[in-house]
């Protein structure tokens, strides 16, 4: 898992206002003010090998993915919508990859409100 956090770390690393912070065994993925995804570090999730991502109010077409998808787990803390994605393989990289984009499309949107 420390090597597929690493590989989707160095992926999101040049997208614009996206800070990486420290937090609690994770790597934290801000757009701006707004945390969109969890990427674990030195402890898991919930699953050993997921990685977290935050949509609030997903749009009918990523709410369908998500519905779809037995990879994807939702949960809520303290009233946000928060979900994991279960990787299995080296090949779920890109599916994750497409989560957490849309993750941060979706905090784009929340610093709007803010």
């Amino acid at each position: 898992m420390k090597a597929w956090s690493a590989a989707l770390c160095a992926e999101v690393s040049d997208w614009p206002q996206l800070t990486q912070k420290s937090f609690f065994g994770f790597t934290a993925l801000y757009r701006g003010p707004a945390i969109f995804g969890l990427l674990p570090r030195t402890r898991s999730v919930f699953h050993n090998n997921s990685v977290a991502f935050r949509i609030d109010g997903p749009a009918r077409r990523i709410r369908s993915m998500i519905e779809k998808d037995p990879r994807v787990v939702a949960f809520d803390k303290n009233k946000v919508r928060w979900f994991t994605f279960e990787l299995s393989s080296n090949a779920d990289l890109r599916d994750a990859l497409e989560y957490l984009t849309c993750a941060y499309e979706a905090a784009r949107k929340r610093n709007k409100t803010t």
